[in-house]
């Protein structure tokens, strides 16, 4: 109940004028970039990250709230309409949600997306709120051992769950935590890795890093492919649902919640898992499965809903633990940090006003995106009608302008073009970003966390698994690396194993692969 009181003062906060303002601000600030061909939701939040450092920390994260939903709705009307999923996902929306549209059902493609991620949203956040104080009772508990362990855990989750090679996925969280590592070293006060600029010292900014990776690297990805075949937009068309599809989607709503927000809540990174389950799911269950792969609604209201409450349920070990799971989490953990707060489990009696704030911004933002995107959904598919030249030299004018306004330094601006080019060749030999961006924004945590767990065992390695919660971390560290293999290759020993019910489709395998989500 104690979650339930407190929700109800951040709606009192939240729900003032100039906060439901910033509220409406981000979530079409969110939509319209994020509905832009190849921006998924990170990208958003990294490009918008720099307007909210003008304002008061809670109407920044109130306006951040409507950013971050707004963003993962721009990234289904990709999928559905342009088959171009932003991460890799919503991959699982495109496969039926574009053959929807192709069939003249984009509009009913769109609405059960929206509001399956309405109602899924609306749940994990409530589920954020009642589980967020449980958690913390438990975490602050932990030790700077148990806090390692976690972070070794959300480090070989994001490597080994996610993209399709571990070698790549280990070499990102490599660039990662070696550009995390860029600055003072905290115990000897030596620089280290600054190549003698003293514009280094102080570290390579979070905000410069994630819109070089995000924004410029995909902006020089695009331009070297321009020559290529142009890529149809599908039209809005047919109505939006009919009675039959209402009653095909609201059991796929409830099953894809169910399945999103556990996933997201525990560590073990992004929510590319829960939608191909969710996918599988629906299919075996479904009542019309040869409509599978011609264009099934439960194939887009399913995955949708998980992809949202997975979102939702992201948050718990980002608040709580002050572990981000995915890019995009990632991303918000820099927006805390450039504030100067620091998620955990002092979070909620540290920020207690600001917490509760944001968790009520999220319900709040979740209603505003329903009652303006539905009606809006064809002005929203006349932005993928800009021609790529003219998008991308926008992302780019509005990237340099926000890695210069983090810290008004030209230097900055030269240090995104080497980001921005380093986040083209990840993509070009098919290196993760998001590996990178857990490692750069977590490393220096998890480092203090292990030199604190060294420097209270006196230097003897085995402090760092001396409590029975960490060894407990170690052992579920065990299975992420041992149990797919073996499951890999049973599946091989087995006469005609293989694909399974993998889903197919006419999808474009580069918009996943470049973002690894």
């Amino acid at each position: 109940m104690d979650g339930l009181n407190s929700l109800m003062d951040g709606f009192a906060a939240a729900l003032t004028p100039i906060n439901l303002l910033y509220a409406f601000v981000g979530v079409l600030l969110g939509t319209a970039i994020g509905v832009l061909p190849g921006i998924g939701p990170a990208m958003t939040i990294a490009l918008l990250l720099p307007i909210t450092y003008t304002l008061e920390p809670t109407q920044a994260f109130i306006m951040f709230a409507g950013i971050y939903y707004g963003g993962m709705y721009g990234g289904s009307t990709t999928s559905i309409l342009l088959n171009t999923p932003g991460e890799s996902s919503s991959v699982v929306t495109a496969i039926e949600g574009n053959l929807m549209a192709k069939a003249g059902r984009g509009a009913a493609a769109l609405a059960t997306a929206a509001i399956g991620s309405f109602i899924a949203g609306t749940i994990g956040t409530l589920l954020l709120a009642l589980l967020a104080p449980e958690i913390v009772k438990v975490a602050i508990k932990l030790g700077a051992p148990d806090f390692f362990a976690v972070m070794v855990l959300a480090f070989i989750a994001v490597t080994t769950v996610l993209g399709s090679s571990k070698v790549r996925g280990f070499a990102a969280l490599a660039i990662g935590l070696l550009i995390g590592t860029v600055g003072i070293d905290p115990n000897s006060g030596q620089q280290r890795l600054t190549l003698g600029l003293p514009e280094l010292a102080d570290g390579i900014d979070v905000v410069v890093v994630a819109v070089g990776l995000f924004a410029v690297g995909e902006a020089l990805w695009v331009a070297a492919h321009l020559r290529r075949a142009p890529i149809q937009v599908m039209g809005v068309s047919g109505k939006y649902m009919t009675r039959d599809d209402w009653g095909r989607s609201w059991k796929p709503w409830l099953r894809g919640t169910v399945i999103g927000f556990p996933f997201g809540a525990i560590p073990a990174g992004g929510a590319e898992i829960p939608t191909f389950l969710s996918y599988v799911t629906e299919k075996k269950l479904s009542k019309h499965p040869e409509e599978f792969g011609k264009g099934a609604i439960e194939g887009v209201a399913g995955p949708e809903a998980t992809n949202n409450a997975s979102a939702a349920g992201g948050l718990v070990p980002l608040l709580t633990l002050g572990i981000p799971t995915t890019a995009t989490a990632a991303v918000m953990l820099g927006a805390f940090q450039g504030y100067g707060i620091q998620p955990g489990p002092r979070l909620l009696d540290d920020q207690a006003d600001l917490v509760w704030a944001l968790i009520a911004s999220l319900f709040i933002g979740n209603v505003i995106l329903l009652a303006l995107n539905l009606p809006l959904v064809g002005m929203w598919a006349k932005l993928l009608q800009i021609p790529r030249p003219y998008l991308y030299a926008g992302i780019l004018f509005f990237a340099s302008v926000g890695a210069y306004a983090a810290n008004t330094s030209a230097f900055d601006l030269w240090l995104l073009l080497v980001i921005g080019i380093l986040g083209f060749m990840m993509r070009r030999y098919g290196i993760p970003v998001v590996p990178a961006i857990i490692g750069i924004i977590l490393g220096p945590v998890a480092e203090k966390q292990l030199r604190t767990a060294l420097q209270i065992s006196d230097g003897e390695l085995g402090g760092l698994v001396n409590t029975p919660f960490s060894k407990i971390v170690y052992v579920i560290i065990l299975l992420v690396i041992v149990v797919p293999p073996v499951l890999g290759a049973l599946r091989k020993r087995r006469p005609g194993g293989g694909d399974g019910d993998r889903p197919t489709g006419d999808l474009i395998p580069v918009a996943a692969n470049r973002e690894g989500e």
